[in-house]
């Protein structure tokens, strides 16, 4: 009966943590949907994918978008805005069901089964405050589909240390005016450990290099030290690159 009271507590603290974040002006919440898709079933992953995005758009679907980014490893991640995890909840296509009917719906979800070999949800929480983008946030800047995101896990009792790292990062690259923008994301509600993820955007690879490159110059050995004491306080560092596909994404709002 204590096993039981204590995971009751855990889970309660759990939620109302997560409730803060989302009422926060610093944190904006997205529910993450990641297929790994199989190499043979990428093209008919994506027909898919594009079938409900014209379902979308010919029925006028309001209460839901979203943004796709396709990965290496054919990774698939389509990225939501919650207000909180109990929108969690709700199905977030019932309106375009109700639209164009239960049987007509579910066609067009019954063949997805056979082109993934796992797929699963979880939260992940954009820090506004930690995020370097001196224009304005956005997930989606002009003309830079290509993305890099750095998945920095960081071990137990080393997460204040690592706020602390990320937010002398942000004051450096202000205080030199980088071109290199960032956004942060946190780690939440349903992924194992914890870690800060950084997404960064480009026009292609040989441009985010060429920023980076200007950037480590104009940052110098100050952040070299930064990014040496980041390096010593994360368990592991790992790199996805892709790109966005706005063919892939329904941004109605």
């Amino acid at each position: 009966m204590k096993s039981n009271q204590s995971i009751t507590v855990l889970l309660l603290f759990v939620f109302l943590s997560t409730m803060a974040w989302a009422q926060s002006d610093r944190y904006q919440m997205y529910v993450v949907h990641e297929d790994r898709v199989k190499a043979d079933m990428l093209e008919k992953h994506k027909q898919l994918d594009k079938d409900i995005l014209k379902a979308a758009k010919d029925h006028k679907m309001k209460d839901m978008s979203w943004l796709t980014f396709v990965g290496e490893n054919n990774r698939f991640m389509y990225l939501t805005p919650i207000k909180n995890i109990a929108d969690l909840d709700k199905n977030p296509f019932e309106e375009l069901k109700n639209s164009m009917g239960e049987e007509a719906y579910g066609k067009l979800f019954e063949s997805y089964g056979e082109t993934f070999t796992e797929h699963g949800d979880y939260v992940i929480r954009l820090d506004k405050e930690l995020s370097y983008m001196p224009e304005g946030i956005t997930q989606a800047p002009e003309s830079q589909n290509y993305r890099e995101l750095v998945y920095y896990h960081i071990p137990p009792g080393k997460w204040e240390k690592a706020e602390e790292l990320a937010m002398a990062v942000k004051e450096l690259y202000t205080s030199k005016d980088a071109k290199l923008y960032y956004r942060v994301y946190k780690s939440g509600f349903g992924t194992m450990g914890s870690y800060f993820l950084v997404a960064v955007a480009a026009e292609n690879p040989e441009a985010l290099e060429k920023l980076r490159t200007e950037t480590q110059q104009l940052i110098g050995e100050e952040g070299k030290s930064i990014f040496d004491k980041i390096e010593k306080t994360i368990s592991k560092k790992e790199t996805v690159k892709g790109h966005v596909s706005p063919e892939l994404s329904y941004m109605n709002k």
